[in-house]
């Protein structure tokens, strides 16, 4: 029998998200709002960088982040500029399969 449609994840450990923002970024205000809703349906520990920063800029060039806002998953790159919220959700489902 299938799991219920309520708890398709039984997945407990959150997945780390490091966002790499800066000021003035219409694309970073949108990752926040998809990281929000995103996050009602899988256990997310978002962690917000300023690109601005030494550690924002280290983090940003070590993963490939051409500009803002930068995604981390689990400390890998995952995406930079505007987010696909089909995509996260898709590598979380994965994820938590895994």
């Amino acid at each position: 029998m299938s799991e219920p449609a309520s708890e398709p994840f039984a997945q407990t450990e959150p997945v780390e998200i490091t966002l790499l923002t800066q000021d003035d970024c219409g694309f970073c205000e949108q990752a926040k709002q998809v990281l929000d809703r995103v996050g009602a349906d899988f256990p997310l520990q978002v962690t917000e960088i300023d690109l601005a920063t030494d550690e924002g800029r280290r983090l940003a060039a070590q993963a490939g982040v051409l500009f803002a806002p930068g995604i981390l998953v689990n400390g890998q790159p995952f995406s930079f500029g505007r987010l696909s919220e089909r995509k996260l959700r898709r590598t979380l489902r994965q994820h938590s399969l895994a």
